[in-house]
């Protein structure tokens, strides 16, 4: 009698696990609550250390290349293994590993802020990203592929979603942290409160591995079995990951768009203090809404994750963004921060939805509009003054709100059992975050803060190129995204 060993038939996710999607993206807020406090330490650091804008830039490098090290040390680990790391370990313990590694990294504060060391943060800083560069490569793929294939970008969207929670939070936390209240009118920065919320902070990361442990994520067994559905692909499944032309244009895709959010927003204080004369403390509010403008376009693309029906949705799609706005201003009304100044930027939030209505949820033609109107809004901010400009440029944290998921998206597109490796090639790439913003600091010393934002509309273009390319040659490979149905 002969036995039957055809491999069964692979499963189709037809809905998002939520009970296992949520505790997966809460750290996604904690990278969000670092990367946005990074914005208040580099002018404090600046002031109390005498830096140029170049060296300030160094908090953002620091931070940002620490990824690309992390990724780095995973693929080396890796190759000596003979195996993919986290396909040993398992995601879960990958992730938790990767918190710990993080809060052993606040620890450095301590010494640091108590001998006034920037050398000592610095390291802190770079610590805390090599934790986050594991915790990425794990959690971005995985908030993809925990449901259907149709929605992967705008789980993603969520996810960020909840991490630009953080990034609107983090800046004033941070300056409540070295300033104190904004009513006592304290301009003098405390170096040594640095460490509170850190290790504050430090403390979370331990409490969230914690709760990870006694999770039910899903382990490598698991996503393999989606990462390998590669259904209609027309070209036999490659030896590398670095063999998909759509993973490696969109490595730059990644580089750029991470520089271009992150220099523009650690740009924004020495902008402010420079064209308008604003105080470091008085600049918190406007970092939170740039971050906060994240926030609220991951909040409106991502109300497609939970299925609505076709009228509720275009209810959401503009409930969504102001619900996140309405997040911002409260915030800020905490924190006693004048909120007169940010209601105009209700009629600017407008753009954003119906931009995201053009878009249909299709993550290539969403990369292209978004980008597109990058250009717009930075080209207003070079060649205007005022409240205008300032508007125009955290704007830009609208339109950057959705790009993370669409390049992501397209860029693991068919990989299949070169997801992990393809995501750990993506992570390394958020190095353009610390490289871009230190270039713009130098140009902004050498030429002026205004012209150096010029740096964002290369970035931008590159990124519309990328959406122009992305779509036949994802087409040769038998994967268009207006045709997936699960």
């Amino acid at each position: 009698m002969q036995t039957n060993t055809t491999t069964p038939p692979k499963p189709t996710i037809t809905k998002t696990i939520w009970g296992q999607f949520f505790p997966l993206i809460s750290v996604f807020f904690f990278w969000g609550f670092v990367a946005a406090s990074n914005d208040i330490l580099i002018p404090v650091f600046k002031k109390e250390f005498d830096l140029t804008n170049f060296q300030s830039q160094w908090v953002a490098s620091a931070f940002y290349i620490a990824y690309t090290i992390g990724s780095l040390i995973y693929m080396g680990i890796s190759k000596i293994r003979g195996k993919d790391i986290i396909n040993l370990i398992g995601y879960k313990n990958a992730l938790i590993i990767g918190l710990v590694i993080s809060a052993l990294g606040t620890l450095l504060f301590i010494p640091a802020a108590n001998t006034r060391s920037f050398p000592l943060m610095l390291g802190g800083l770079f610590v805390v990203g090599l934790g986050f560069s594991l915790q990425q490569t794990v959690a971005n793929p995985l908030a993809i592929l925990m449901g259907p294939k149709k929605t992967g970008s705008q789980r993603l969207t969520l996810a960020g979603g909840i991490n630009n929670l953080g990034t609107t939070i983090g800046p004033l936390i941070v300056t409540y942290a070295i300033f104190g209240s904004v009513l006592s009118g304290n301009e003098t920065a405390s170096i040594e409160s640095v460490k509170t919320p850190y290790l504050y902070l430090g403390g979370a990361f331990l409490l969230v591995a914690l709760i990870l442990k006694f999770t039910n994520l899903p382990d490598k067994e698991e996503t393999e079995i989606v990462e390998e559905e590669n259904e209609g692909l027309k070209t036999a499944t490659r030896s590398s990951a670095l063999k998909y032309p759509q993973l490696v244009l969109g490595m730059i895709g990644i580089f750029v768009y991470v520089g271009v959010e992150v220099a523009t927003a650690a740009n924004l204080p020495a902008y402010m203090e420079t064209t308008m004369g604003f105080h470091t403390k008085d600049v918190a509010p406007y970092v939170s809404l740039y971050w906060a403008s994240l926030m609220i376009g991951r909040w409106s693309g991502a109300v497609e994750a939970f299925n609505p029906s076709t009228g509720l949705l275009k209810f959401l799609k503009f409930l969504a963004p102001y619900l996140a706005f309405g997040v911002f201003l409260v915030v800020n009304a905490i924190s006693n921060h004048d909120l007169s100044p940010f209601f105009t930027y209700a009629f600017v939030i407008l753009v954003l939805i119906f931009a995201d209505m053009l878009s249909k949820g299709d993550p290539i033609r969403m990369l292209m509009i978004f980008s597109g109107l990058g250009v717009v809004a930075l080209l207003i901010g070079i060649f205007t003054t005022g409240m205008v400009s300032i508007y125009a440029i955290t704007s830009v944290g609208l339109f950057c709100s959705t790009l993370w998921p669409c390049i992501f998206t397209i860029a693991v597109a068919g990989l299949g059992k070169h997801t992990n490796e393809g995501s750990s090639y993506l992570i390394m790439m958020i190095c353009g975050g610390g490289i871009i913003s230190a270039l713009q600091g130098y140009i902004g010393d050498v030429v002026s803060i205004n012209m150096s934002y010029f740096m964002g509309v290369v970035c931008f273009s590159y990124l519309m190129f990328y959406a122009f390319s992305s779509r036949p040659i994802l087409k040769k490979q038998g994967i268009d995204f207006n045709e997936l149905e699960v």
